[in-house]
């Protein structure tokens, strides 16, 4: 029999039955980005995006907010914290900075809400500002530098003025340093320059016109590339120096060593490691005239095969 309503007892009743409650499943991630499940991205796209946050210059705090923040239009700094897993006691330090660094903004209403910045605004304009602030501190530091060395040099050759048996040698294993006493020595040269031309380059003496200065002020310059270990286009940069700019080049398999050597009385030659697995180099740079002349005697020696095979 029905009621008046259109619906059997039975029916009634299983109506009005109370349903069982709905079970909430903890979901394993807690940052549930809008965009993300947009994109149904895998979950474990979350722990990657945390990590290349935290690589861009976020900690790893900072991070989880923004994730978090980019899931809903905004939050509460208590409600952020327990979505973020961040301690309550840390979140408003780190929104701030998050504010700060341009990957949030306050929403002013009756309470304080924080919503996330679009990430095409926020990371770029995060690192511009970045690089802004730390091209300043090169500058600044560089202004310093400049007067510190001026006050340590006298200092250090006061310090130095014992000299010992092999004050004339220079052990350098860091390629920056060994660019700046090649070019120190390259600037200071005065007639002749000969060089044992081999790969790694700490310096590009092409680019740097270095070699061309150095000839336009009248220095002999002499360069034998070694054609066995640099490769077709290092070999056409060099030859393009013995068109233009009145250094000799020449070509030759397998140099001894990498050498330098400047007025014959200085110089510097480059040494592989044979211990190190990766490969390495120990620059040695040298002040002493008859160790010049002996490496001045191999490089004529080289200088002059090369010589004969273009001529055969």
């Amino acid at each position: 029999m029905e009621s008046a309503v259109g619906f059997s007892h039975k029916s009634t009743s299983e109506f009005l039955k109370p349903k069982p409650p709905t079970v909430f499943m903890r979901i394993p991630s807690v940052i549930c980005s809008r965009v993300v499940k947009e994109r149904e991205l895998n979950p474990a796209d979350y722990p990657l995006h945390w990590r290349q946050l935290q690589q861009v210059g976020l900690n790893a705090y900072e991070a989880r907010s923004y994730l978090v923040l980019m899931g809903h239009p905004r939050f509460k700094a208590l409600e952020l914290a327990a979505r973020a897993h961040v301690p309550r006691q840390k979140i408003y330090e780190v929104l701030d900075s998050l504010v700060e660094k341009g990957f949030a903004q306050v929403v002013q209403e009756k309470t304080k809400l924080f919503s996330a910045v679009d990430p095409t605004l926020s990371i770029p304009g995060f690192l511009a500002r970045r690089s802004r602030m730390l091209q300043n501190e090169l500058v600044e530091q560089s202004r310093l530098a400049s007067s510190l060395i001026e006050d340590l040099k006298t200092s250090y050759k006061e310090g130095q003025s014992g000299r010992g048996a092999l004050d004339f040698l220079n052990l350098v294993t860091d390629p920056t340093q060994t660019g700046i006493h090649y070019r120190r020595m390259l600037k200071a040269v005065a007639s002749t320059y000969d060089e044992f031309v081999q790969p790694p380059f700490a310096v590009n003496a092409v680019e740097e016109h270095l070699l061309e200065n150095a000839a336009g002020r009248g220095v002999h310059c002499r360069l034998l590339v070694d054609t066995a270990l640099t490769d077709r286009e290092e070999r056409a940069r060099f030859g393009g120096l013995d068109n233009d700019s009145g250094v000799e080049v020449r070509f030759l398999d397998n140099l001894p060593l990498k050498l330098a050597l400047f007025d014959v009385t200085a110089g510097l030659i480059a040494l592989p490691d044979p211990v190190q697995t990766k490969p390495s180099w120990t620059s040695v740079v040298f002040e002493h005239k008859g160790f010049a002349e002996a490496m001045s005697g191999l490089f004529e020696n080289y200088w002059c095969r090369a010589l004969q095979r273009i001529a055969s």
